[in-house]
């Protein structure tokens, strides 16, 4: 009997994640906090945001709020440009059923904004 693959409805989605100072969380003395750009695996993004607060609260990380950018599908139609890189690390999120953190940007006192001309998404 011959084994059919397991249609996965897995997709990935592009997070990112504003993260505020807590104790142990590893941000460097000074920062105020952090922005993470996050590959999230999921059903729909619902699932993937959850799935993504509940690791960084795991980590000692204090997630304050989280803008969704769709799936690579989405996010292509919106004209972002998405590298070989990045694709290779939503791949990765996706086999994996995993949360990926593809970048971390530490804020500073004044710059608590997590400005999307930054070069999180482009």
């Amino acid at each position: 009997m011959e084994k059919t693959k397991k249609i996965s409805r897995q997709q990935v989605f592009t997070l990112l994640v504003q993260v505020g100072r807590k104790d142990g969380d590893g941000l460097p003395d000074g920062a105020t906090g952090a922005a993470l750009m996050v590959y999230a695996s999921g059903v729909d993004e619902g699932e993937a945001v959850r799935e993504t607060v509940a690791i960084l609260k795991q980590a000692d990380l204090a997630p304050l709020d989280v803008t969704g950018y769709g799936t690579i599908e989405e996010r292509e139609a919106q004209g972002h440009e998405i590298d070989d890189e990045e694709r290779g690390l939503m791949q990765r999120a996706l086999e994996e059923n995993s949360v990926i953190v593809a970048q971390m940007t530490e804020f500073y006192k004044g710059e608590e904004s997590m400005d999307t001309d930054e070069g999180f998404i482009n």
